[in-house]
């Protein structure tokens, strides 16, 4: 078992109507409030005039249009906005698009030069705004992690910024404001959920303890992500789906694995940065493309206890039980009506060459669990085709 530090500072508050609790969050950060959201979403189901009840006799400014695969664009803007009005705290309203839209614009407040300058040097943030969030999907557990991921649609770049001042303080998790989630969306987000887990499981050795939680998370996404497609208001698969979400990604499940780079992570953020593509749907065609070209004598203990724990695969040869495990997981993405192709996104590919040599260069592939070079990410893609 590796050594480890862990600290999650942020305070969560998860259930119906904790939004009442949202302007005592608040208040104990500042009084002068950016409120951060995505489109129209947020206004259509009602959260938007909640959020502004909450925060009645406190000063806010807006930022609205925050799209998925947050921008860059947004992020200047809203330093902008902190440092003409001298905003104190910064409130999310949103997917985690939003989240880390917001988070990068926190750091961005006391950085000196351009907000993309700070993201591609990986500057060390110093000092960051307290964040409040509000989430409103189940999917990247931004909520409550210490990372943020901008996109650059000049240079079709999609690159992360990390700090432990990035965390939010407070996190308001109630799973009835991901009723008004699209079938597509809560697909995409459950995807993007068991990809976190999967990127943390599949690493060069784990314990016994962290394989039990994992699995157990995995499991809970399988069954209820279909269940929240089919009942949109079926609040026990909300709530379990957004509760997977926030702990898939801070290492609550994982401590003691001797982690690496995420691969999957690593190749799709480029595919999002140049294609916009939706970041579920591209991890849900790259992940069984990847796992077969990783499958080998060195992997197929790992992939087989995968297929057996969580998919039930009986098959008693670990190469035969792994193959197994693969196509359980293609017939899940089925199932959420998921691509399956990148043929199915207008992708093709005549940028595959450029993408993986950037992927290689700027997410650390060369440690990655199965270590993978520009030639390998080139056959993972187009694999995927």
């Amino acid at each position: 078992m590796e050594n480890f530090n862990f600290c999650i500072p942020t305070n969560i508050m998860f259930g119906r109507g904790q939004i009442s609790q949202l302007k005592g969050a608040v208040e104990k950060c500042g009084t002068k409030i950016l409120l951060v959201y995505g489109g129209q979403s947020i206004k259509k189901n009602g959260l938007y005039d909640q959020v502004k009840k909450q925060l009645e006799g406190l000063e806010f400014y807006e930022l609205s249009g925050v799209e998925a695969n947050p921008k860059i664009g947004s992020v200047r803007t809203g330093i902008e906005i902190c440092r003409k009005e001298g905003v104190e705290v910064l409130l999310a309203v949103g997917g985690g698009s939003v989240i880390d839209c917001t988070k990068a614009i926190a750091a961005g407040v006391y950085y000196e030069g351009d907000a993309w300058e700070m993201i591609i040097s990986h500057a060390e943030v110093k000092e960051a705004l307290p964040i409040v969030a509000v989430s409103t999907l189940a999917a990247t557990g931004s909520e409550a992690d210490a990372g943020a991921v901008i996109c650059n649609p000049e240079t079709g770049e999609k690159l992360s910024l990390f700090s432990p001042l990035l965390f939010p303080k407070c996190a308001i998790l109630d799973p009835e404001n991901t009723y008004t989630v699209p079938a597509k969306q809560t697909a995409a987000g459950s995807f993007d959920i068991l990809s976190h887990l999967m990127e943390q499981y599949f690493v060069p050795a784990s314990t016994f303890l962290s394989d039990l939680l994992v699995e157990s998370v995995m499991k809970t996404v399988i069954h209820y992500a279909p269940i929240a497609i089919r009942e949109p208001e079926n609040y026990e698969a909300r709530a379990q789906l957004m509760w997977a979400g926030t702990i898939a990604d801070n290492a609550t499940l994982c401590n003691g694995n001797q982690l690496v780079s995420f691969s999957c992570h690593g190749i799709e953020h480029d595919l999002s940065g140049s294609f916009n593509t939706t970041h579920g749907e591209g991890l849900a065609i790259l992940t069984p493309n990847w796992m077969r070209y990783v499958l080998s004598d060195q992997t197929k203990g790992r992939f087989a206890h995968f297929a057996r724990a969580v998919w039930g695969v009986e098959a008693t040869d670990d190469l035969q039980a792994a193959k197994e495990g693969i196509t359980a997981l293609e017939n899940f993405i089925h199932t959420l009506y998921l691509p399956t192709t990148f043929t199915e996104l207008g992708i093709d590919d005549s940028r595959f060459e450029e993408l993986a040599a950037h992927a290689v260069e700027k997410e650390d592939l060369e440690y990655a669990y199965v270590p993978l070079n520009k030639e390998d990410v080139v056959a993972i893609l187009k694999a995927c085709l």
